[in-house]
């Protein structure tokens, strides 16, 4: 694809090569992001955060990715907080909106909302999740993080075994990160939930119709054994009629420490896209796997500056000058990136 002043709104947009690309910026953007270096490559550029619902890691981090290129971020945050309260139409928000800002990065309670969204603005818009659809840029750093805990096994994406656990039906993560997933070769997909929170079948059909094993499932203790992955999701409440519908599911999938041992192969890797829900009547990721190795969470996290840092450079094409605006860091970093 030509990323230079395009809109990122779906993982349907990405050939395989285009996201070696994306991965290979997010490489070159580590001492930026881990804060050996300052690069100043987009003073003077200005982000639209525009997040219509709930957030806190994508909203910051697609902030921070921002602001460690040298840019300045400028945010709206809620409905009940813009003009669309006052009946404004997502045309008339793009159309203003745009005019303030280089690039947008944006989030809406509606599938479809962004794309809407883009169709109106003057400048490119990065989808940051729209209602239950996707969520292009936490699919391209789960992929990112997959293949960085892989490599430390000396593997690769293809031939990989994932199990994805928890809701499949509103999780738009993991709608994302099976598009993504079927670029790939001999993949292994076990996808494990209560029926009636399944994956979309026609996300089953295309993982299927890109060669890869899909098997279904409400087991979790033989669905997360002999992967290489557990993708843990939440319980998506937010997408429910009501509180009390949700609650029939909440809690029905619990991975902690003695799960994790007696079923799961020593170097599995545990994921999650966040927040992990520490209720009691939840907890889908208990707290007593905080100190195994393979607890990858924080480390996604991490990834994420490094994913939207690239694909900030890529889309307002300044990948080649990154560098050439660089200086060392001078205030004290400490040990947190080691």
């Amino acid at each position: 694809m030509k990323f230079a002043g395009s809109h990122i709104l779906s993982v349907g947009q990405f050939e395989r090569s285009d996201v070696e690309s994306v991965f290979t910026v997010a490489d070159a953007m580590q001492p930026y992001a881990r804060r050996r270096k300052v690069t100043r490559v987009l003073e003077g550029a200005i982000l639209g955060s525009m997040f219509f619902e709930p957030s806190t890691r994508t909203r910051v981090s697609f902030g921070s990715a921002f602001n460690l290129l040298g840019g300045e971020v400028r945010e709206t945050t809620g409905i009940e907080n813009s003009a669309l309260a006052k009946g404004e139409s997502l045309y008339d928000t793009a159309r203003v909106l745009s005019g303030y800002s280089d690039v947008v990065a944006m989030r809406h309670p509606q599938a479809g909302s962004v794309a809407e969204f883009a169709a109106a603005s003057r400048v490119p818009v990065i989808n940051g999740g729209d209602g239950s659809n996707e969520h292009p840029t936490q699919a391209l750093l789960d992929l990112y993080t997959i293949r960085s805990e892989l490599s430390a096994q000396n593997r690769g994406i293809d031939t990989l075994r994932i199990a994805m656990v928890g809701d499949l039906r509103f999780g738009r993560t993991v709608h994302s990160l099976c598009k993504l997933l079927c670029l790939f070769d001999r993949v292994s997909v076990t996808l494990v939930s209560p029926d009636e929170l399944r994956m979309p079948g026609d996300i089953v059909e295309a993982l299927r119709q890109a060669g890869h094993e899909v098997i279904e499932s409400d087991a979790m203790e033989e669905g997360i054994a002999q992967v290489d992955i557990v993708y843990s999701t939440r319980l998506q409440e937010e997408r429910f009629a009501s509180s009390e519908e949700a609650s029939l599911y909440r809690g029905r999938f619990r991975l902690n420490q003695q799960t994790y041992t007696r079923h799961c192969d020593p170097n599995t890797v545990i994921m999650h896209p966040l927040p992990r829900d520490s209720r009691e009547a939840a907890r889908e990721l208990d707290d007593d796997l905080n100190d195994n190795p393979n607890l990858a969470i924080f480390r996604q996290t991490d990834n994420g500056v490094l994913v939207r840092m690239a694909l900030f450079a890529l889309v307002l094409d300044v990948v080649d000058e990154v560098d050439k605006h660089a200086r060392d860091v001078g205030w004290y970093t400490g040990g947190r990136f080691t």
